[in-house]
């Protein structure tokens, strides 16, 4: 069994360009499932910003969007961020697979970061703390943006280590 540099060159690579498809798999169907399906997570989105399965604490509840067209305005943009990230992610897979490392890297750590932001910035830091999300039993979704921001955190730190490897042929 070889351990040489190149056999680890080429491996790195692999694992990012697969780890790279498939947070742009994730976050296609997410977006997907958001057009084919707008009013699911548009309640979702109304009652984490309408705050109205919290605890309805009166220092917090000023913070409360009330109005549906903001909402829905907010939720369109969720999905329009979305489809970009699927669409930067799907072009950084498509560089993986053409064996076009340093632009791929480049690539794949703007549409991860895209996804960090929306996830963590967005669901967790304003959806969780902002507009109390965590405080509804009903309407939170602090597990699941979690597991996206880490899951993305993950495949960037992979993505990263592909440029220590001095894989960087383009």
């Amino acid at each position: 069994m070889s351990t040489n540099k190149t056999d680890h060159a080429s491996v790195l690579p692999l694992a990012a360009g697969v780890l790279t498809a498939v947070a742009a798999l994730y976050i296609a169907l997410v977006a997907l499932g958001n057009i084919t399906d707008f009013g699911t997570n548009q309640q979702f989105v109304r009652h984490v910003l309408a705050m109205d399965t919290t605890f309805k604490d009166e220092d917090l509840m000023w913070r409360a969007v009330t109005s549906t067209a903001l909402q829905d305005a907010a939720y369109v943009a969720i999905i329009v961020w979305e489809t970009v990230s699927a669409l930067v992610l799907i072009g950084a897979s498509w560089l993986w697979a053409r064996r076009r490392f340093e632009v791929a890297r480049r690539v794949s750590t703007y549409g991860l970061l895209m996804l960090m932001l929306l996830f963590g910035a967005g669901f967790v830091g304003i959806g969780g703390e902002w507009f109390a999300m965590w405080q509804s039993a009903d309407w939170n979704g602090l597990d699941a943006a979690t597991r996206v921001f880490l899951m993305s955190g993950v495949v960037l730190v992979v993505v990263q280590l592909t440029a220590r490897e001095g894989a960087t042929a383009s």
